[in-house]
């Protein structure tokens, strides 16, 4: 076999030609085949380190024919890689990554669209803020003095308000502890004026042998007692010199006796000295059984009783749809022929109720024939109580109580003056009340205790979509435009047109205490209201009234004059004056609002207001009138809380207008909080057509007081008296009540309501007031945050004795109840309340 010499080794060298086949195999050593690569030639054909210019062979050539840049023996080689991921693998990996962005932004996105929901619905979680100045104030402590240290009102010393720069500290020695006097029966009602009819007696049974007991009081306050700091008893001409404790004020109606005697079974613990002597008297026994009492036929027996003092009225046919109510009422107005109230006034008779009394005529009612007494007679208006409650309401023996109370000295003890019904909410709209009277009837007969049966009228936010049909739906902060939030007035409005026999319709709450005597605290808040003059009423009705900071009466009604036409140096009125770019006014804001306020005189309506409904317009010019206007007419809406323009404020519910034209501004308004009101028919009325033909509603608390507004009717806001539970500078809570513009709770950022109702929980009056549960449980005799109760009653100064004052809101109140099982069931036999209760 030939050989090959060897290059690589010089001469003398050979190689196998065999090996040709080992280099033909070698993939690195096809140069046309194998890709390019940056590694080195195989030793085998690397020239020699030394290329020698001479050679023992012809063959072998000179080092001078490599090329001037030859790779470099010492190059680094290039990295070889483990492994190459597959172009599959990497096509899913891209799509994940991409998917995964793609949810990323998604989650961005709907987190941003929560996050504007959540500012927008008021919801956002904040860090916590710093306690409000309010809270640094000490708490008040007289209000909880006890009934042995009663003395004469003019020689007390109220704790609070005071002029000093710190808080009085009101002792009592044990030489000031006296014996408890006796208690006195209170009777408000005013014996029948010149020209009406005398009051019949009414009765708690068929055959009128019992007679509701009196409610008793003690004179004087107790020693400290604060006055109220907002309102005023004197001003609305409510006693403020007497004081009400629990069983005077309860006892009457269950409260303090067993419930084998007819009574609840609760107050039987406690400070009990003198609890008993409302009972005392020839030929009376303790407590009055009321497991026999039906409330419907007694109101509705002395409603046909004094009939004579009412005009007639001819109601429609049964029809639970339309009437809205049930067999046991529509059976009591057609035997009895129950009358409805009316302000028609006889010619031929002279005299007056009261001072102020100027009876007018009733409007679009079917009067029956008056008889001769009624046609000699001048005739009351009638007024409906509408107690609002719901189809499973648990009913306490506290709640029971109340109730008793509120039918028995407005209905039975006033001659009929009142007739009370329960507005109840049937809260599943499946349940078709408007139907089938079998199941309107069985709904209501388990709705109501045994007791009040009779007295409901159902209704449901269905109904009330079907009755008043066509409303914009915007589901404002995702309420219903028919639900019961946002219009609590449709089933009164409905209410209201089909019982036109009532002048007026208190609508009243569930939670709703008060200490004093009912009929009392209603006549003296209609009398009120109907004196005052419409002369510059709106500007008074957006401001609290704070006796001890705005002195008297007349003059803080001069002063919302002078802050109402000269406007004040509040830093809201910091940009009045100024122009808008475009010169036109801006839809909610006040940049083109002068520095004083334009006085309300007469009807304030917006562009698609209902028209033609004879608004009263005013009888002569602003500054001619002497605040005669308005004087001795009763007032078509009446409120407990300032009647204040949400423009511009951060209450919640300002834009929840449904109906209007709201492209150029909001129409004007006023809000109440708190729907506790008093409406007359002549604006139900209005509310009525206002939601029938034009679609127009607003939220429950701003919707009667904007309608009264629009329409030119007589709104007042009554001063109640209201208490607060800590030592405030009473200048500097009138600065916080009425920070709103120019003086006026409402109309600025600065206004107390919205963002900054927190103030109001130490009151005794608000949607969520603190103090009014408080009071009324320590009142009752409970223990509150450890304060309170029967030892501290007993071995202190005795129980609480309270004047009138309003309370709201006061809910779930369970008293230590002795004798019954559940509420309103009551034990039947001695030997079973031994077994449950012991002896």
């Amino acid at each position: 076999m030939e050989k090959i010499p060897n290059r690589e080794h010089g001469i003398g060298s050979y190689e196998d030609p065999s090996d040709t086949e080992n280099y033909e195999s070698d993939p690195e050593s096809d140069l046309e085949k194998a890709p390019y690569s940056r590694q080195t030639p195989s030793a085998r054909y690397r020239p020699r380190d030394t290329p020698s210019a001479y050679s023992s062979s012809s063959r072998e050539t000179s080092a001078s024919h490599q090329h001037l840049l030859s790779t470099s023996p010492n190059k680094r080689k290039s990295t070889s890689y483990f492994y190459k991921i597959p172009q599959r693998v990497v096509r899913y990996m891209n799509w994940a990554l991409l998917s995964t962005m793609i949810i990323i932004a998604i989650c961005l996105i709907r987190a941003s669209y929560r996050s504007s929901r959540q500012v927008e619905m008021g919801t956002v979680e904040k860090s916590a803020p710093k306690p409000p100045p309010w809270e640094a104030f000490p708490f008040l402590k007289r209000y909880h003095g006890g009934i042995r240290t009663l003395l004469p009102k003019k020689k007390n010393t109220p704790e609070y308000p005071h002029d000093q720069q710190v808080m009085l500290n009101i002792s009592v020695t044990k030489q000031e502890i006296k014996p408890l006097p006796k208690s006195v029966p209170y009777d408000p009602y005013p014996p029948a004026a010149e020209g009406y009819a005398k009051k019949h007696d009414c009765f708690l049974d068929a055959a009128e042998t019992v007679k509701v007991p009196p409610v008793h009081y003690y004179p004087g306050v107790v020693k400290g007692f604060p006055e109220a700091v907002m309102g005023s008893h004197e001003v609305l001409g409510l006693r403020d010199d007497i004081c009400f404790d629990r069983f005077g004020r309860l006892g009457p109606y269950g409260y303090g006796y067993s419930a084998k005697r007819g009574g609840t079974g609760a107050g039987l613990h406690g400070d009990r000295e003198g609890a008993d002597d409302l009972w005392e008297g020839p030929g009376n026994t303790i407590g009055v059984d009321y497991s026999s009492v039906e409330w419907v036929k007694a109101q509705a027996a002395c409603a046909t009783k004094n009939a004579g003092r009412f005009r007639p009225i001819e109601k429609p046919g049964e029809n639970p749809f339309l009437d809205l109510t049930a067999d046991g009422q529509q059976a009591s107005q057609e035997n009895g022929k129950e009358s409805g109230p009316s302000l028609v006034e006889d010619d031929s008779v002279v005299g007056k109720r009261d001072e102020h009394e100027v009876p007018t005529a009733g409007q679009n009612e079917t009067v029956a024939e008056p008889t001769t007494a009624q046609k000699k007679a001048l005739l009351l208006p009638r007024t409906a109580i509408l107690i609002r409650t719901w189809w499973d309401f648990h009913y306490t023996a506290e709640d029971v109580i109340y109730l008793r109370s509120l039918i028995a000295e407005l209905s039975l003890l006033s001659g009929g003056e009142f007739a009370v019904h329960f507005l109840v909410h049937v809260r599943d709209d499946n349940v078709p009340i408007w139907a089938d009277k079998r199941i309107y009837n069985r709904i209501l007969e388990n709705a109501l205790p045994v007791e009040f049966r009779g007295l409901g009228t159902l209704w449901s936010e269905r109904q009330m979509g079907l009755i008043y049909g066509g409303i914009e739906e915007s589901f404002f902060r995702d309420l219903p435009v028919h639900g019961v939030y946002r219009s609590t007035f449709m089933p009164v409005q409905y209410f209201s047109h089909q019982h036109p026999e009532y002048d007026f319709v208190w609508n009243w709450e569930m939670d709703v205490r008060y200490t004093g005597h009912w009929y009392h605290f209603f006549d003296q808040i209609r009398k009120w209201t109907k004196s005052q003059p419409r002369k510059g009423l709106w500007e008074r009705n957006g401001r609290f009234y704070i006796p001890s900071v705005h002195g008297s009466w007349e003059d803080f009604k001069q002063m919302v004059r002078v802050q109402t036409e000269m406007g004040t140096d509040s830093p809201n009125n910091i940009w009045s004056g100024l122009k808008s770019p475009t010169g036109g006014s801006v839809p909610g804001s006040r940049v083109t609002q002068a520095k004083s306020d334009k006085s309300i005189w007469g009807p304030e309506p917006p562009p698609d207001v209902l028209t033609n409904q004879n608004d009263e317009e005013p009888p002569t010019s602003y500054e001619k009138d002497r605040y005669e206007w308005g004087v001795g007419e009763e007032a078509d809406l009446i409120t407990f809380n300032p009647l204040f323009d949400p423009d511009g404020t951060t209450w919640f519910f300002t834009e929840d207008i449904t109906g209007y034209n709201t492209t150029a501004s909001l129409p004007p308004r006023r809000a109440a909080i708190t729907t506790t009101s008093r409406l007359s028919k002549r604006l139900l009325t209005l509310m009525h057509r206002e939601t029938v033909l034009k679609r127009h509603t607003m939220f429950s608390e701003m919707w009667p007081a904007s309608v009264s507004l629009h329409h030119g009717l007589k709104a007042v806001y009554a001063p109640h008296p209201m208490y607060i539970d800590r030592d405030w500078p009473p200048s500097y809570l009138a600065a916080v009540m009425n920070g709103g513009r120019n003086g006026a709770s409402g109309g600025a950022r600065t206004s107390v309501y919205g963002g900054r109702e927190h103030n109001f929980k130490g009151t005794t009056w608000f949607y969520d007031a603190g103090f009014a549960p408080n009071l009324w449980r320590r009142w009752l005799g409970m223990k509150v945050d450890n304060d309170g109760g029967e030892r501290e009653e007993v071995a202190g100064e005795g129980r609480m004795c309270l004047p009138g004052v309003l309370l709201h809101p006061v809910k779930g109140v369970e008293l230590v109840v002795e004798g019954v099982g559940r509420v309103g069931e009551e034990v039947d036999t001695e030997r079973e309340w031994e077994e449950k209760y012991g002896t």
